[in-house]
């Protein structure tokens, strides 16, 4: 019989190398890691609750929002003045802004069955191709030389639209021509968005009051802030008046302490301020809101904060909003009747974020009268008493997850969607939240698992090509 040559075969020895490589390139360090460069930030938690109550009394009806946040952020966009230059802080960021110059947020969207996949799908179909603050956003100058949102709208980003606004889901460019989107508007295809901030609004008892169609608006009227910004001479075109407040400006190392005096003075407004001085003899880490807070007017003053500015106490927001059950604006608002079904879906934007970087939840209905989700109280009088009980609600990270995604072959839940099937009895937020986790990663979590797949079957091999030497003697032995 035969004997077998003994010795290490190349392919072990040029074949398991490579493949332990391979391993440790793929399973050596972590995918999920934040990179402001390509607008990824992943919060260190997925979820947060959420309490909310509704009461009407036939001509107005209240939204009551309680959250959790560990401390306020209030102070939004701020001008501090440097070795003679006024330096803007408080843009949008990825994540929290680093001086926590960025508002606390909460934001409802309203619908009354004009948008029926709203009610199915919450604020997902709200996301479109290419939308801001994604890592493959659409640049300024192609949304600025868009005929309609650059040209006609002025804008230079692409933010929430509705799918039907599109003809190419694929191409947020592709909107519909003006008189199709008029003609939507008029039959109830947009959402009513209430959108409370704690910085631009909430100091004078105000709330904005905005629309989504083809894209974000405002509604019709004046909101409660302008910029405070002379962009020629490139400082502010007013401060606090030193007469009324005994000063002109605030001090830095205040607005990012952390801590705010609800009572006192954090904020500029058409009643404290008066020209900018550009003589007086300012100092390092003076500061001046670039927002300027004046009481909204029209349509869009139509929400306000009930009994006053909302406050933060004890680790919590406790907000409450109010507004005409009928505006009579059916261009900006969904008006709310007795024995009416209502889908809401809410975002709360907490430690000093902005932009995408939110807590969503699912869909949700609120009924007056009629069997939802949750209760309008009816009430006689001006003001709830809010006996009823809080509607608990988780909210969710939504990551970087399009409608385009969603309803494309890529998503195994598309033929679902396609029938109509609603998200929440089928995902948990939790799932959710992981889910758009996942999708801020695809790319590298799909090359990670091609090279771990690569390394296998380059290790297989190896082996099988390095054994198959010591089965021929056996083979040859039998023969004989």
């Amino acid at each position: 019989m035969a004997s077998h040559e003994k010795g290490t075969s190349p392919w072990l020895v040029l074949g398991l190398p490579v493949a332990l490589g391979l391993a440790w390139i793929t399973q050596g360090s972590g995918v999920i890691q934040n990179d402001p460069e390509h607008n990824i930030w992943i919060p260190d938690e997925l979820t947060m609750p959420l309490q909310v109550q509704a009461a009407y009394n036939g001509e107005q009806i209240y939204f009551r929002y309680r959250w959790p946040a560990s401390q306020p952020h209030v102070y939004h966009d701020m001008l501090r003045y440097e070795d003679g230059e006024w330096v803007r802080h408080g843009s949008s960021v990825p994540g929290p802004d680093p001086a926590g110059t960025y508002e606390d947020r909460v934001a409802m969207l309203v619908d009354d069955g004009g948008v029926p996949e709203f009610g199915r799908y919450g604020g997902y179909i709200t996301v479109g191709n290419q939308m801001r603050f994604f890592t493959n956003s659409a640049s300024p100058a192609d949304v600025g030389a868009h005929p309609h949102l650059g040209e006609t709208l002025g804008e230079s980003d692409v933010r929430k639209y509705l799918p039907a606004t599109r003809s190419d889901q694929n191409d947020w460019r592709s909107v519909v021509d003006a008189d199709v989107l008029a003609m939507q508007r008029e039959a109830g295809y947009f959402l009513d968005l209430w959108h409370w901030r704690a910085g631009r609004s909430n100091a004078i008892g105000a709330s904005d009051d905005q629309w989504v169609g083809e894209y974000r608006h405002g509604d019709a009227g004046t909101g409660p802030f302008t910029t405070n910004w002379d962009g020629d001479s490139r400082q502010p075109r007013w401060m606090l008046d030193p007469e009324q407040t005994g000063q002109r400006a605030l001090r830095w190392e205040d607005v990012t302490s952390g801590h705010v005096d609800f009572d006192g003075l954090y904020f500029l407004s058409e009643d404290n301020r008066t020209d900018f001085d550009p003589d007086h003899d300012w100092q390092n880490g003076d500061v001046i809101p670039r927002r300027l807070l004046r009481q909204p007017a029209g349509s869009r003053g139509d929400i306000m904060v009930h009994d006053g500015p909302a406050r933060w106490a004890d680790g919590h927001w406790d907000v409450t909003l109010v507004r005409a059950m009928d505006t009579r604006s059916p261009l900006d608002d969904k008006a709310f009747r007795e024995q009416g079904v209502y889908d809401i879906g809410i975002a709360v934007y907490r430690n000093a974020t902005g932009s995408r970087w939110h807590y969503v939840s699912h869909p949700y209905t609120v009924g007056l009268g009629r069997e939802a989700d949750f209760q309008a109280m009816a009430f006689d009088g001006d003001s709830p008493d809010w006996s009823n009980d809080w509607f608990d609600m988780t909210l969710f990270y939504p990551g970087q997850v399009d409608w385009p995604l969603l309803t494309s072959r890529a998503h195994a839940g598309a033929p679902d969607i396609a029938e109509g099937k609603p998200v929440r009895p089928r995902h948990s937020e939790k799932q959710l939240a992981l889910y758009g986790v996942e999708m801020e990663f695809n790319d590298a979590i799909t090359t990670r698992w091609w090279m771990t797949l690569l390394a296998g079957l380059i290790a297989m091999l190896g082996v099988t090509l390095a054994l198959l030497p010591s089965f021929r003697p056996i083979r040859q032995g039998a023969r004989s």
